[in-house]
């Protein structure tokens, strides 16, 4: 059973005081990867599941935190007196990078917190750092009465993303946990944040989560290498076109001007990035339809654009969509997030669920040596105080 995080707080911290719990959700992304850094759509809905959140203002200048997934680190405690990133304190840096965001933009935090966490996000690859992040900017903004909406939120927690823990990402994740509403997914332009919410109603069929349990990182990984591939892409197609972002060019546009990029690993970085965005529009576009087979053409479409220009996958993220797309009930599969390990989803007919997990599950563990665990999406809604 999973923790219940206000009486868990109790337990660790007293139950004195002013205490609040909040909830930030964990994300997964139909279509429109690694794109919102180059300017493009994206297509995520929020999670049920995400991070919970459970604090009390302090007097002093401490901020606690405990984590019910990391129970052997106790409670770890940070100063805001020392707001430099420090490794030794792990996760907590990225909450604690969210804190040191908003006092960047202007706003004083004068006293501390006690802060207890429970994160309930299956495996790497669901955002649990951008839901962790807009839970702490959602407590902040609450407790502290701060004039913050929540896009100013998911901004943010993007901040401490990129410039305090080092992992140069775009919008998406930080927005779609903060921003997504419940059964909608949110249809992003990660250039203007203009956004729509879009029914997600799929009639006879249902979208599966597989996670891979092959661990990623995206600091550590090559995420920070495809963006700065990109960009050396973007500058070579500026030496003649006025754009700001790879996204803005059609496909047609794109191969009238390919030339320009000599680099072949650049151009095939462009070139996922141009169709990608393509491929997004036209998504929600057959989803508005109804044709759940186009949709699920891009997905694959999608999919292949990430193993073969984008070079974003692993053996195991690979065998689990090959197996998946052996299948004559599954309609399309890909890898979802930030990439090399974590989560796909996969579309598949509504009454061959059990038969598609017991499938790909047999021979997944045969060609990866590894279990995968499987799980029917469920679309939640974006970070809130709960109570």
């Amino acid at each position: 059973m999973p923790p219940k995080p206000m009486r868990e707080f109790r337990k660790i911290y007293g139950d004195d005081g002013d205490i609040r719990e909040y909830f930030a959700p964990g994300r997964v992304n139909l279509i429109g990867e690694h794109i919102d850094y180059n300017g493009g759509h994206v297509f995520p809905c929020a999670l049920t599941v995400g991070t919970y959140l459970v604090a009390r203002k302090r007097t002093d200048t401490i901020v606690n935190f405990y984590s019910a997934n990391y129970k052997r680190g106790g409670v770890i405690a940070r100063d805001l007196n020392s707001l430099s990133y420090d490794k030794s304190k792990a996760w907590t840096n990225y909450p604690f990078g969210v804190l040191w965001a908003i006092i960047q933009k202007g706003f004083p935090i004068k006293t501390g917190f006690d802060i207890y966490v429970y994160g309930n996000i299956p495996g790497s690859g669901l955002s649990s750092s951008a839901s962790i992040e807009v839970a702490m900017g959602t407590m902040l903004q609450d407790m502290e009465k701060l004039p913050l909406c929540k896009q100013d939120i998911a901004l943010i927690s993007q901040k401490a993303e990129n410039e305090y823990n080092g992992c140069n990402c775009g919008i998406m994740d930080q927005f779609a946990s903060a921003m997504a509403s419940k059964k909608h997914a949110l249809f992003l332009d990660c250039a203007t944040l203009q956004y729509e919410d879009v029914p997600l109603e799929l009639k006879g069929v249902k979208i599966i989560l597989a996670n891979s349990n092959k661990p990623h990182s995206l600091v550590s990984s090559h995420y920070n290498d495809r963006r700065r591939e990109c960009e050396e892409a973007l500058k070579l197609l500026q030496q003649k076109l006025p754009i700001k972002n790879l996204c803005e060019l059609t496909p047609e546009e794109f191969e009238e001007n390919k030339y320009l990029i000599q680099d072949e690993i650049l151009l095939k970085r462009a070139k996922h990035a141009v169709y990608e965005e393509y491929r997004t529009k036209e998504a929600v576009k057959a989803l508005k339809e109804n044709n759940i087979e186009r949709f699920a053409t891009l997905i694959n479409e999608s999919g292949d654009s990430l193993r073969y220009d984008y070079d974003a996958t692993c053996f195991e993220i690979d065998t689990l969509v090959d197996e998946a797309r052996s299948l004559p009930y599954v309609l399309g599969s890909r890898e979802t997030g930030g990439g090399w390990g974590g989560n796909t989803i996969s579309i598949v007919r509504e009454d061959c669920v059990d038969q598609f997990i017991e499938h790909v599950s047999k021979a997944y563990k045969a060609k990866a040596s590894l279990c995968a665990d499987f799980s029917v999406l469920e679309v939640g809604f974006g970070g809130r105080r709960i109570l």
